[in-house]
């Protein structure tokens, strides 16, 4: 590990893989990154399970096996996705442990099709958590209107989230409300509050590629300088945000009570644009108590080359504000871009999804034909 790396960690931040594979896992790849990059948690998400298994390294026996049993491809999926998180988890465990519960842990999503269906989403958490059945998992729960109820009851059930897809300040806030208001369900059930966890996934560099389109396309000397601003605005705002909420009385309340505060995690930080440096994402948005899960390709870069100067995130909330200011002056609407890119992130992940059921369902029929050929 780097000095870049050990500067991070000592700064208060996670540093967590946003990617799993099988051949990651077997090949004792994770446990490598563990080892020597620091890497303390992980990821997943429709598209990284996509990649992983139409890939196909690693899977052939347990998709053969899951053909002869004749499983339908929602279940042959599920218990594949699930070897894999177990795994990871087993893998990951010991730094659950020495953490306290903190860290070490995997996430796994929901069903990205049922992002708009509270019960639907709520019944497939305490499957997935039930599936896996390892107590360093979180279970990913889109922060869309549906999903905020079902962060709610998830957790005043006892069952750990990593709340996902995260854009605008407003649907953070409301996240966080969720969070609470689960915690003093589980609370009056008389639950345990400190084995309960949370993240909440709040996305950057897709906010950059929205808002840098617009700018493009108003072509200004005003719009240029506004280029790359918008991302990291949006992200120090929130964990000002979020400061303010464990700052107020109901926090206090539940933290008294055993409760864990639901750390910002910074999510999408690998860098789109290569007009920008390739860890933007991580070395500016350095503060305590937050969590980076980052590409592998940009866990290499900050390895590297990353300079982390400290936290650069407190102290900078009124010029985020400016420049969040600045967009709606040029007529980019805030309201619309963030609206704009939950409604594609729930999009991207369910087409993900899609197309690795109808590729592991061509896999499950061309393995029961060669059986029976």
């Amino acid at each position: 590990m780097t000095d870049a790396l050990k500067r991070l960690t000592g700064e208060g931040v996670a540093i967590w893989l946003d990617d799993l594979s099988r051949a990651r896992i077997t090949s004792g790849n994770l446990a490598e990154l563990l080892d020597q990059q620091n890497v303390v948690g992980v990821t997943t998400n429709p598209a990284i399970f996509q990649k992983a298994i139409s890939g196909g390294d690693g899977y052939e026996q347990q998709l053969a096996d899951l053909a002869a049993r004749e499983l339908t491809v929602e279940e042959a999926l599920r218990m594949i996705t699930t070897a894999d998180v177990r795994d990871a988890a087993d893998v990951l465990r010991p730094v659950y442990e020495a953490t306290g519960g903190l860290d070490g842990r995997v996430s796994i999503e929901v069903d990205p099709r049922l992002a708009h269906d509270t019960r639907a989403t709520v019944a497939e958490a305490k499957q997935l958590a039930w599936l896996v059945d390892r107590p360093n998992t979180l279970i990913k729960i889109p922060a869309t209107p549906a999903g905020l109820p079902a962060i709610t009851e998830t957790i005043a059930r006892g069952i750990s989230v990593n709340v996902t897809l995260i854009f605008s300040l407003q649907r953070y806030r409301e996240v966080m409300d969720a969070y609470m208001s689960g915690l003093e369900q589980a609370k009056a059930k008389g639950l345990d509050l400190s084995g309960i966890y949370s993240v909440a996934s709040f996305f950057v560099s897709r906010v950059d590629t929205e808002v840098d389109k617009r700018l493009d396309a108003l072509g200004t000397d005003e719009a240029k300088a506004l280029r790359g601003r918008a991302a990291l605005a949006n992200a120090r705002l929130a964990y000002q945000a979020y400061e303010e909420v464990v700052a107020g009385d109901r926090w206090e309340a539940l933290s008294r009570a055993g409760a864990n505060p639901q750390r910002p995690l910074w999510a999408s930080t690998g860098v789109k644009d290569p007009a920008y440096p390739d860890t933007l994402y991580v070395t500016e948005l350095v503060a305590p108590g937050t969590v980076n899960t980052m590409p592998e390709a940009t866990l290499r870069a900050t390895d590297e080359h990353g300079e982390v100067t400290g936290d650069t995130v407190r102290g900078r909330y009124e010029q985020a504000r400016a420049d969040l200011d600045a967009l709606e002056k040029l007529g980019i609407s805030y309201d619309e871009v963030v609206q704009l890119l939950e409604d594609e992130g729930v999009e991207k992940f369910e087409t993900a999804w899609n197309a690795l059921l109808a590729s592991t369902e061509a896999e499950l029929r061309r393995l029961a034909d060669d059986e029976e050929g």
